[in-house]
């Protein structure tokens, strides 16, 4: 059984957790201010945001955990009824803010499709090394 990062319990994978470089909570003057300098809607800034935050992020998981979240994420797009906006929202209660609330990104359905194709390429290898292991040995 595939195991959480760092804790000895069972991983679940968590879409919301693929933002987690978004959330700018007590951060507004240092990653609030880096994220600011990028428009989420414009094609050019999202990658920067995907490639450079979000992916990179991510970089703490296992190949095997990020292929694992890849999957998850797979599974929410061929979703249709999946409603990818309530991942931006904010929760004040969690100490979770979000660098653009649910109002600002446009398509998010379509933001998280990309990140879906740019962590395929990014981490090429790893995905592949991954599916290409006994998943019931995790």
């Amino acid at each position: 059984m595939l195991k959480c990062p760092f804790m000895n319990t069972p991983y679940t994978p968590n879409i919301s957790h693929i933002l987690g470089a978004l959330s700018i909570y007590d951060l507004e003057e240092t990653a609030g201010k880096e994220l600011w300098k990028y428009d989420p809607n414009n094609e050019k800034d999202r990658e920067t945001i995907i490639i450079s935050f979000i992916l990179k992020d991510l970089m703490y998981l296992s190949y095997r955990h990020r292929f694992v979240l890849m999957s998850e994420l797979r599974d929410a797009l061929d979703n249709p009824d999946f409603d990818f906006s309530k991942e931006f929202e904010s929760d004040y209660d969690e100490y979770i803010t979000m660098a653009w609330d649910e109002t600002e990104i446009a398509d998010p359905r379509g933001f998280f499709a990309d990140i879906y194709r740019l962590a395929n390429k990014v981490w090429k290898d790893d995905l592949e090394k991954a599916s290409l292991e006994d998943q019931s040995t995790w």
